[in-house]
């Protein structure tokens, strides 16, 4: 049976087949070259064989492997590389079928490839996920002809393998620059931050000049010696990024969602955040709020914000910015940076919202990041020609001024925000954030 599974007769055996049909038809009509056409099949029927000898007296013919990635990067191409051994005295012809994770909806997948004896040859593709979560591979099919290219016998390796997709590390290497970037601009001024918070240092002897306030009793008693405990600026602030996972955030961009988006620049944002020597913190909400590290600047901060992404998951349900309202307030006491990544179409959507982010505004510096509708700056480009289409484009045309009036009415409530296209999402994420460092302004 596992002969017969994994014997296919190939389309050049058909054609000769088709041939040697045609031909007795002609037979009929020339009977003398019906013996001729009995020796054709009697030689076809002996290079089958010879062919079936060829592939099948070896046991192992070929070597293959599937060589992946441990994790694949969200809306990024990874390399999948195959590599195969060639294990025969003669030359193969190979074709490769890679089953690949339903996700991606490739149903054509093929590779051709001439393969001399004994020798081993590496290929391969590129993948771009556009969701996380676990993709499953299947069989890698790797169907092998001889020369004379009557069948191929088909091997099978590497069945069922798993990778997780997580949100896309690819960019965060690739930003990984912007945390040493000082991005100083002439004309920007420092400004003096009324307040400071303070940090444990060290305990020392008592000199005159001290707080006597900072006198630590328990070192003075030991040392039977003044000792007073010595603080400095704290030098990094926290920062939340706040990833609203709602219905606004389920348009599409180029195969990913702007939930998606917004969850690949976090990673990355949070990597430079805690370059720059800040604490680094995220939570998500719709319904409620979840997902939620605290901000902290320990060594294995990262690890742990990729994970807690990898895990979010929505419904696209309505979000409720009165609980993320009361829900900041009861979990970050210190003024913080918070920056919200969500979407606001239209003003009486973000009027709705917008008595819960001046609340916000008053304890913490508050970023909000909202998108702009590709789609709409290409019907506005776009040269119109009928009555329908210049309707099309003034109605673009109110849209996109609602998107800057938003940006201006948060402005006045003294709420930053940004409004971007989602493929410059990280990269303006990042430069309002090291502009707002470089001021001084939290």
């Amino acid at each position: 049976m596992k002969f017969i599974k994994s014997l296919y007769l190939n389309n050049f055996f058909f054609y000769v087949l088709l041939g040697i049909i045609g031909m007795f038809v002609c037979a009929f009509i020339f009977p003398t070259l019906y013996n001729g056409v009995w020796f054709i099949v009697l030689v076809l029927s002996t290079f089958l064989a010879l062919d079936i000898l060829l592939l099948y007296l070896a046991k192992t013919g070929i070597e293959a492997n599937r060589h992946m990635p441990e994790k694949l990067s969200n809306g990024d191409l990874n390399p999948v590389k195959i590599s195969i051994k060639n294990h025969y005295s003669f030359s193969i012809l190979v074709k490769v079928i890679d089953e690949i994770p339903f996700q991606f909806q490739v149903r054509d997948f093929k590779i051709l490839k001439n393969i001399k004896a004994s020798a081993q040859e590496e290929m391969g593709y590129d993948l771009r996920p556009t969701e996380r979560g676990e993709y499953y591979f299947g069989n890698l099919n790797i169907y092998v002809s001889s020369p004379l290219k009557l069948i191929s016998r088909r091997f099978t390796f590497d069945k069922d393998q798993m990778v997780p997709t997580y949100p896309s590390f690819i960019q965060l290497k690739k930003y990984d620059l912007f945390a040493f970037s000082n991005n100083q601009q002439y004309g920007i001024k420092k400004i003096r931050r009324i307040g400071h918070t303070m940090e444990f240092e060290q305990i020392k002897e008592y000199v005159q000049g001290d707080d006597l306030r900072t006198l630590n009793w328990k070192a003075t008693a030991k040392k039977n010696a003044l000792m007073v405990n010595q603080f400095q600026d704290e030098k990094s602030q926290s920062v939340y990024l706040a990833i609203d996972k709602g219905r606004v955030m389920q348009m599409p961009f180029n195969g990913l969602s702007l939930l998606d988006y917004a969850i690949n620049s976090t990673l990355v944002l949070s990597n430079v955040i805690l370059k720059k020597q800040d604490k680094a913190g995220i939570f998500s909400f719709s319904k409620k709020v979840e997902n939620r590290v605290f901000a902290e600047k320990r060594g294995s901060q990262m690890q742990k914000i990729l994970e807690t992404l990898y895990n979010v998951k929505t419904d696209f349900f309505e979000s409720d910015y009165s609980r993320l309202y009361v829900d900041i307030k009861k979990n970050i006491n210190q003024r913080s940076l918070i920056i919200l990544y969500t979407n606001f179409e239209t003003m009486d959507g973000l009027n709705r919202q917008l008595p819960y982010l001046k609340g916000i505004a008053k304890s913490h510096l508050l970023v909000v990041i909202f998108f702009s509708n590709t789609e709409l700056n290409e019907i506005i480009n776009k040269k119109t020609d009928t009555i329908q289409e210049v309707y099309d484009k003034v109605i673009a045309e109110k849209f996109m001024f609602e998107k800057r009036l938003i940006a201006n009415e948060l402005k006045k409530y003294g709420i930053h925000s940004i409004l971007t296209q989602p493929k410059n999402l990280t990269l303006d994420a990042i430069n309002k954030y090291l502009e707002i460092k470089s001021r001084g302004i939290l």
